[in-house]
């Protein structure tokens, strides 16, 4: 019996730990109207909670259409020692940050501010696709 319930609580535990989605680190910046075109989509509109994406997860062109979650994590300069709002933002990558981006995801302004104060304008995240 005592067995039993020790493998069945080590497999509860394993499973839970497999759940866990580790976020990578990284910078967001943000860009500015109008949107269009992208990379992905040429001129279709993609509404506001997008972001262009760099080198570091572009993947020439795979990174299309992925959905991150973003949160700020804190300051990458001492203009705003505090920039975080305390909330995160789901957005859509259409489009390319190219070589010379200064983030690791480039979010439009609206995305950047729910996360963080725009006059920031850059800021250490966790991302991870969703």
């Amino acid at each position: 019996m005592f067995k039993g319930c020790l493998v069945m609580a080590m497999a509860a535990a394993a499973l839970v730990a497999a759940s866990v989605v580790e976020a990578d680190q990284g910078t967001a910046t943000f860009y500015t109207p109008p949107y269009v075109p992208s990379s992905c989509h040429g001129y279709t509109n993609d509404g506001v909670m997008i972001a262009a994406a760099s080198d570091a997860i572009w993947g020439n062109r795979a990174a299309c259409d992925r959905k991150y979650k973003v949160t700020c994590t804190g300051a990458t300069n001492q203009g705003d020692p505090h920039p975080c709002t305390g909330r995160s933002v789901v957005v859509k990558i259409v489009d390319y940050c190219p070589p010379g981006c200064h983030g690791t995801i480039d979010l439009s302004q609206e995305a950047f501010a729910i996360i963080a104060n725009p006059d920031a304008g850059k800021v250490n995240i966790q991302f991870n696709q969703v």
